[in-house]
């Protein structure tokens, strides 16, 4: 089993910036591809990024390209979403995912049906 626990949410204004984290416990290795997704209000659960377990391949959704940016420290276990130029659409709760890439061919994965491990989410709220 593996445990993520997301972290870095809260309340910023449109045009603010915050680094989301999520760390990574229990049974984990380094063979881990990751993802952010993130639910709004009434809405369903979107993808926001994605990285390999590497790190070395990323993606990042049409609505949060130029302002997003995923990384990851693989000694911390840990990987981070970076975001500026928030806007008031970007509020939602976030999630952590993870996914298992078994033989290393470094990919990444953009659907939520993909990732086997979640965190419980964090709030992000931006105010106009």
């Amino acid at each position: 089993q593996v445990q993520l626990i997301e972290s870095g949410g809260g309340l910023v204004q449109a045009g603010g910036s915050l680094r989301l984290s999520c760390a990574a416990s229990g049974r984990t290795s380094s063979n881990y591809a990751m993802g952010w997704f993130r639910q709004a209000p009434g809405k369903e659960r979107e993808f926001v990024a994605a990285c390999s377990w590497s790190g070395g391949r990323s993606y990042l959704a049409e609505s949060v390209k130029g302002r997003f940016t995923i990384s990851r420290d693989s000694a911390k276990n840990t990987v981070y979403l970076r975001m500026n130029s928030l806007k008031p659409e970007d509020t939602a709760v976030y999630y952590c995912a993870a996914e298992r890439d078994t033989y290393y061919s470094g990919t990444y994965y953009v659907s939520e049906d993909q990732y086997e491990y979640w965190g419980q989410g964090t709030q992000v709220t931006v105010s106009s």
